[in-house]
């Protein structure tokens, strides 16, 4: 049963879904494509890759929190998160093709690039992408109506991922003629100039809704003591770390792996479109199971049965395409079911901190699992490539060694599936049940209605 009557017009949860197309064109591009781009076509070795993305993934990721703090005190007419996508929205587009652009330096300088530009991308990621999703706890109060809203986000967020998964390694051959450095500068410059476009998008269609308590006193300090006090928060952040974490690893191998255990690196793009179509498909039913079992279980099971089918990759030999599609098929849309939860229970946390402790700051919350998502894509990102060179992987190598062979089916299955599987158990301790998030949303509702009338 939905919390309330009160239903968003389909425009404006399309159009502000199209803020996630235009965030996942870049972050598709980290998950998929980074590793293979900084050590093939860059130059810089899986070590040196892997350092980097944890230093200055972990560095940015704390910019996230204070990102959400000042969101939270930004006033202006267009509210508090809604004016940060219109600001970022062409830094945003300049500094992704910047981060992909190969510049013609000497060895040490080309490296300080590398770390400056990946800097100033997920410093301006965070500045774009904490309000964009503090926006969905704010744009309504009804649970199903946020399950809603997230589902949109999602099937954009993941409609970036078949593009990108599917495009844009052939986009990088054919507008490369064989130069990769240009290949991928060109394939970003179109991708990044379109997230310029449908951020403008969701800037000018999306509302806020919710305000908090004219008359509530917050600080910092006590939001961030609020955050520690909640519970189902400091889950969420676990689950949230070992979510990306699993992610990366995964997404960063499998070009390795179908470039030398498969030999045939094109098959990647036919492995990403049909996988990324079942997890559209699974986004799409994300709602109606939510409704049915709740969310916490959606995503339990979501969590579990991913890790499974990970692991269950180590059993199929690299050579057996179809079932390794199908397989994926099947991996793809179990995970899908639980892309909108995730961002659909940063609204509902932020809830539970107002109803428990009378003072809301969705920007803080929100901001706080973001930050778990950045530290996750650190780590895996940094896992992946520290990996690949403990195999012995060397990424121009035409054959390599059987060892190197197997330590990268072991990452694409085994150790990918470990990191979802841990989530899958952190999500056991969740304590926001679906009865509870149905009392939480009528208790605010009333309180809000009150405080409007004593006013």
């Amino acid at each position: 049963m939905s919390g309330n009557g009160n239903k968003l017009a389909f425009s404006e949860k399309f159009g502000y879904g199209l803020g996630d197309l235009a965030a996942n064109f870049v972050f598709q591009a980290l998950m998929a494509l980074q590793l293979d781009f900084y050590t093939k076509t860059y130059g810089l070795t899986p070590a040196q890759a892997g350092t980097m993305f944890l230093v200055v993934g972990l560095g940015s990721a704390v910019f996230n929190p204070i990102m959400g703090v000042i969101a939270d005190r930004t006033h202006t007419r267009w509210g508090r998160f809604r004016p940060w996508l219109l600001w970022t929205s062409v830094p945003f587009g300049v500094i992704g093709i910047l981060t992909f652009t190969t510049p013609h330096l000497n060895p040490v300088a080309k490296l300080v690039y590398a770390w400056g530009t990946y800097l100033l991308l997920r410093l301006i990621y965070a500045a774009n992408n904490v309000p964009y999703a503090s926006l969905t706890a704010v744009m309504t109060e009804d649970p199903d109506e946020r399950n809603s809203i997230a589902s949109y986000r999602q099937m954009f967020a993941n409609s970036a991922g078949f593009i990108v998964g599917s495009l844009a390694i052939p986009m990088v051959r054919f507008l490369g003629g064989g130069n990769s450095a240009l290949g991928y500068q060109l394939t970003m410059g179109i991708f990044s100039t379109l997230s310029v476009i449908f951020f403008l998008i969701a800037f000018s269609v999306s509302k806020e809704r919710i305000q908090p308590d004219a008359s509530q006193k917050t600080s910092v300090l006590g939001d961030l003591g609020d955050l520690v006090k909640n519970g189902p928060w400091i889950t969420l952040f676990l689950v949230t770390v070992f979510y990306f974490t699993g992610l990366l690893i995964r997404g960063n191998v499998m070009l390795p792996y179908f470039e030398n255990c498969a030999g045939n690196k094109m098959l990647f793009s036919w492995f990403n479109g049909f996988g990324l179509t079942a997890l559209l498909i699974g986004v799409a039913c994300s709602t109606a199971l939510t409704k049915r079992i709740g969310k916490r279980a959606v995503f339990f099971w979501s969590m579990m049965l991913t890790g499974l089918l990970c692991i269950a990759l180590i059993f199929l030999p690299a050579t057996a395409i179809v079932p390794i599609i199908a397989l994926e098929v099947v991996r793809q849309f179990v995970f899908g079911c639980s892309g909108p939860v995730l961002w659909s229970m940063m609204g509902d946390v932020a809830d539970f901190g107002e109803w428990r402790n009378g003072r809301r700051a969705t920007g803080t919350v929100t901001s706080a699992v973001v930050f778990a998502l950045w530290v996750g894509v650190a780590l895996g990102g940094a896992i992946c490539g520290w990996l690949l060179s403990f195999y012995g992987y060397v990424p121009k190598l035409a054959v390599q060694s059987a060892h190197t062979l197997l330590g990268i089916r072991l990452i694409a299955s085994v150790y990918s599936g470990a990191a979802f599987l841990a989530a899958a158990i952190c999500l056991i301790f969740y304590g926001i049940s679906m009865k509870l998030n149905l009392t939480i949303s009528h208790d605010l509702r009333e309180r809000r209605k009150n405080s409007r009338e004593n006013a």
